[in-house]
């Protein structure tokens, strides 16, 4: 699987709704709430919003918090 680059709030929003992720409420803060069900489990990730640019290594972690597979990944970065 080829690194994930830096990606900026909307364009993670996207890939994650793309990849079948809905997205769930807004707290008071700025993080949205984001949920996928996998294997009839529901799987959740608070996203920063409002960033211009995210680290690789934090838009990798929610990907995996919401059981993203490299697979599913790499297709979505394709």
């Amino acid at each position: 699987m080829r690194k994930v680059p830096a990606l900026s709030s909307k364009e993670l929003a996207r890939l994650l709704e793309e990849g079948g992720a809905a997205f769930v409420r807004q707290g008071s803060t700025d993080h949205a709430i984001c949920s996928r069900v996998v294997e009839g489990k529901r799987f959740s990730a608070p996203v920063q919003m409002g960033k211009k640019t995210l680290d690789p290594v934090y838009c990798k972690r929610v990907l995996r918090q919401l059981k993203f597979t490299d697979a599913e990944i790499e297709k979505l970065l394709g």
